[in-house]
């Protein structure tokens, strides 16, 4: 009998096409439910999709609810699946109230709001930094005093770096709490160190499919500093490094627990002074198209792997490790308008074998900010079989391609 996948917003972003995709290639039976008219779909969706259906606002849990009833009263739904961190929460609501597997209500919201995902893992034994969930100014000045600064300043269910700042004494929290003017964020100790994520494709709590990826440098710095060109490279030495060993151990266990089952996983750490420390997971695949290189790298296609995850329970690939991948962003040297590009005929001649892609926006285009993350401007991704030479090639980018932007 095929299996019947009600799957959130099928044609936003761009990328969620895939897993409609993988879900039809697999043999499951997909039905989309997503804000746009189905007039507007691709042909390709058209295709892949058993039936869609419209809502005004793909979060309202009630919307998207009513919307499952209504099918349930047709065909057994057999999982309700949602990639993007925005949806996560609805679905798992919508999965709750119609009986249908998958992440539950409790484990999304530990995914999502950061002092309570501590919390529950710090319960759990695993290393974390001392954190504080608040919207009581004189709360987050004692929690300041007890644990000293620096301290880390966020939304309590942001993504990525989103609305986090760093502050280093009293008059730079002052000012953070103002600019918040009362509303409820998290507090952290800052840990010092080597930031990273690990991935996962995980069946019923067991990682199945695991990535490695390391930050040049840390996320907040290369999100604050528009001189650097920030990089992030999957590595291919997950399984020949016995240094990864205690990153894996420490994903398995913040899966187990989360309560995280049958999904995709994106993990952030730290390595430094104080040894290996969690950071942060999502019950979601992880942004800025990191899927695009784990699958280049390991010659896989990544989107069916976790299509057969949720539809039979079982990968079907084997990770080749071949090679690392990586991304470089590359900042335009002022905010305005795009002027042209500098180095790019060197980077051709002497690595345009490895380059897996790149975006150049042209002339004309205007500029994004440097905190609009890595893909908001220009990018190049590349590939290497030998770890170390794709990091002195993506420098060399760094050094050598400039983007020239006029006011």
């Amino acid at each position: 009998m095929p299996v019947d996948v009600v799957f959130l917003e099928p044609s936003f972003p761009a990328n969620q096409r895939e897993f409609v995709r993988a879900l039809h290639a697999v043999g499951a039976r997909v039905t989309g439910i997503g804000e746009r008219p189905k007039e507007s779909l691709s042909e390709d969706l058209r295709h892949w999709l058993t039936h869609y259906e419209q809502v005004r606002n793909i979060t309202d849990a009630g919307e998207v609810e009513a919307k499952v009833r209504w099918l349930q009263g047709r065909v057994k739904v057999d999982r309700l699946e949602a990639v993007v961190e925005a949806h996560v929460s609805a679905a798992a609501r919508v999965r709750e109230r119609c009986g249908i597997p998958g992440t539950t209500e409790r484990t999304t919201f530990l995914c999502r709001d950061k002092p309570s995902m501590k919390e529950a893992l710090r319960a759990a034994g695993i290393p974390c930094a001392q954190s504080l969930g608040s919207d009581n100014a004189d709360e987050i000045r004692a929690f300041a005093a007890s644990v000293g600064f620096p301290l880390i300043v966020k939304p309590r269910d942001g993504a990525g770096a989103a609305g986090t700042v760093r502050v280093n004494n009293v008059a730079e929290l002052e000012r953070a709490l103002a600019e918040r003017r009362g509303r409820d964020i998290a507090v952290e100790e800052f840990i010092e160190g080597h930031e990273g994520f690990y991935d996962t494709i995980t069946i019923g709590g067991r990682v199945v499919h695991e990535f490695v990826t390391h930050y040049y440098p840390n996320v907040l710095e290369a999100m604050r500093n528009r001189w650097i060109s920030p990089q992030f490279i999957a590595t291919n030495r997950v399984d020949a490094v016995s240094g990864y060993d205690e990153v894996k151990a420490m994903g398995q266990r913040v899966i187990e627990a989360l309560g995280i089952g049958t999904s995709a996983t994106h993990m952030e750490w730290f390595f430094g002074p104080k040894g290996l420390k969690f950071s942060e997971i999502g019950c979601r695949p992880p942004g800025v198209r990191a899927w695009d290189l784990y699958a280049a790298s390991n010659e896989i296609d990544i989107y069916r792997e976790w299509a057969m995850a949720v539809v039979h329970g079982r990968p079907s690939q084997k990770l080749s490790r071949r090679f690392a991948a990586g991304i470089i962003a590359l900042r335009p040297d002022r905010d305005g308008v795009i002027a042209g590009y500098e180095g790019l005929e060197e980077l051709h001649r002497r690595y345009g074998h490895w380059i897996l892609d790149q975006h150049l926006p042209p002339p004309g285009t205007p500029t994004q900010p440097v905190d609009a993350g890595y893909m908001a401007n220009a990018w190049i991704r590349m590939k290497h079989p030998d770890y170390d030479d794709l990091r002195s090639m993506l420098d060399f980018v760094g050094r050598t391609v400039k983007v020239r932007a006029r006011g």
